[in-house]
């Protein structure tokens, strides 16, 4: 299993409520929606930066770079590759990230998580 890790920054003219919005009411179904993608995908998390009364992202007392974390995990590096190389992804998905990230400005990487530990759901 390997999950690619995406710190996620919202483009400069939004706000973080629609950031927030976007991401988590729009992009995130719109991904679901897509079976030819869907299917690759193992598990889709999506981490908003929590906020203080004013608006401001908190991590460790810091405001951030970034505004939230996604992760999407898959069986192996050849599904993921096969996942962003579907053309319904290229298509209706790739398009709609432009809506609401700076994808110059974001971090992506990929890892083999290890659960140290797991209480379930």
């Amino acid at each position: 299993m390997i999950a690619l890790i995406v710190a996620a920054k919202r483009r400069p003219d939004l706000t973080r409520e629609q950031f927030v919005d976007h991401w988590l009411n729009r992009h995130a179904p719109l991904v679901l929606s897509v079976p030819e993608f869907a299917r690759h995908v193992k598990r889709y998390v999506l981490h908003p930066f929590d906020t203080d009364g004013e608006g401001e992202a908190l991590v460790l007392g810091a405001a951030p770079d970034y505004d939230g974390v996604g992760e999407l995990w898959f069986d192996s590096h050849a599904a993921m590759v096969a996942a962003f190389n579907e053309p319904r992804y290229l298509e209706v998905i790739r398009p709609d990230e432009d809506r609401f990230l700076d994808r110059a400005a974001c971090l992506s990487f990929v890892t083999r998580p290890h659960i140290q530990k797991d209480l379930g759901a």
